[in-house]
C-alpha cells in the first residue's frame, strides 16, 4: 500500500498510466490508419464494379478476372455468355468472374 502512495508521490503513477494505455493507443491508431488505406478503397472500388455489372447490357465490352475479353452476346440472371475473337465463339460466365465493363459507344 505505501507502495501506491510513493509512485503518486513521486509523479511515477502519470508515468505508468502513460506506459500503460499508449500499447492501446497504438493499436487503435494503425487499425484506423489500416482501414483508411486498405478497406475503404476496397470497398468502393467493389461498390463500383456492383454497379457497373447492374448496368450491363447486349453489346458491352467486358474483361474476366481470366483475362478474356469479349462482347456480351446474353444476359440471363447471374450468367453472361460473351462473344470472343473473329469467329464469335461464345463463352458463358458468372456475373461475379467479370472484372471491368467498358460500355458501347452509342451512335
Amino acid at each position: 500500500m505505501n507502495y501506491i502512495f510513493k509512485l503518486a508521490a513521486d509523479g511515477a503513477a502519470e508515468q505508468s498510466i502513460f506506459q500503460t494505455f499508449f500499447p492501446i493507443i497504438a493499436m487503435v491508431g494503425v487499425l484506423v490508419v489500416m482501414y483508411f488505406f486498405t478497406i475503404r478503397p476496397n470497398r468502393k472500388k467493389d461498390k463500383a464494379l456492383k454497379e457497373q455489372l447492374s448496368k450491363m447490357a447486349v453489346g458491352d465490352s467486358i474483361v474476366t478476372i481470366g483475362g478474356i475479353v469479349g462482347t456480351i452476346a446474353n444476359i440471363k440472371d447471374d450468367e453472361v455468355t460473351i462473344s470472343t475473337s473473329v469467329a464469335h465463339t461464345m463463352m458463358t460466365f458468372k456475373k461475379n468472374a467479370i472484372n471491368t465493363v467498358t460500355k458501347r459507344e452509342s451512335n
